[in-house]
């Protein structure tokens, strides 16, 4: 302890430091380094939290996406589906009203051939009639006389078939 007062150095001082050191240091553990510490953890925790909140969070985005392109996938099949039914549906429409015009236009068609055909037998019969109007007079010019009513029909009738 010599030594120390030689050079200087209170020997109670210096264990008086040491002693207020000690009780410093306990102080500061107690009241300052315990509640820093709690403080870090929490802080670290939350930390933690967050992270893993945000792994998390990324994993059902992943799975979100992952449904919605099913889903789209799925609506995509589905609308090609209902686009197909929509054409064939039209197809058939169409070619039910393309059937119905045909049969509209060849049921015209026969119409107009039976007119033609009536008319054609009209005019024919009234040609024949015309005819034979026409044999009954020149037979009377022919004959100067005129006929029976009965010899004049079989007269006529005999002109037109030998006509027709």
């Amino acid at each position: 302890m010599e030594l120390l007062s030689n050079l200087g150095i209170n020997s109670k001082l210096v264990l008086a430091q040491i002693i207020n050191f000690f009780v410093l240091l306990y102080i500061l553990k107690k009241f300052v380094y315990k509640p820093i510490l709690k403080i870090l953890e929490e802080r670290s925790d939350k930390i933690e939290k967050g992270l893993k909140d945000a792994e998390e969070s990324s994993k059902k985005l992943k799975e979100i996406e992952e449904k919605e392109k099913k889903v789209l996938t799925i609506a995509k099949k589905e609308a090609q589906g209902i686009i197909a039914s929509a054409e064939q549906s039209a197809k058939a429409v169409k070619k039910e009203i393309e059937d119905d015009a045909k049969n509209r236009v060849e049921k015209i068609l026969q119409d107009a051939n039976k007119k033609l055909e009536e008319e054609r037998m009209k005019m024919i019969s009234e040609v024949k009639t015309e005819m034979a109007n026409l044999v009954v007079l020149a037979t009377e010019k022919i004959i100067n006389e005129k006929l029976s009513e009965e010899k004049d029909k079989k007269l006529v009738e005999k002109i037109i078939d030998e006509l027709g």
